[in-house]
């Protein structure tokens, strides 16, 4: 359950991060600073979901980059 959240809510956060700052590196650089303070925490502990969380950010990150470009052609 957890894999499969770590595979989804990053994407889904750096999407709605780049939505309301308009930039799509804001939005990463917000995601990425949520991962890291839940790591800290002790949240996610395993390899595998860590591999994930960067997976679906990068993930994230490419779609975002391409939303905000369309939008900029419009």
């Amino acid at each position: 359950m957890w894999f499969i959240l770590a595979l989804i809510v990053p994407a889904l956060l750096v999407i709605l991060f780049t939505r309301v700052t308009y930039n799509h590196y804001v939005g990463t650089l917000l995601t990425v600073a949520l991962l890291v303070a839940s790591y800290v925490k002790g949240y996610t502990d395993q390899l595998y979901e860590i591999v994930a969380d960067i997976a679906s950010l990068i993930v994230g990150f490419l779609y975002a980059k391409r939303m905000v470009e369309k939008q900029k052609q419009s």
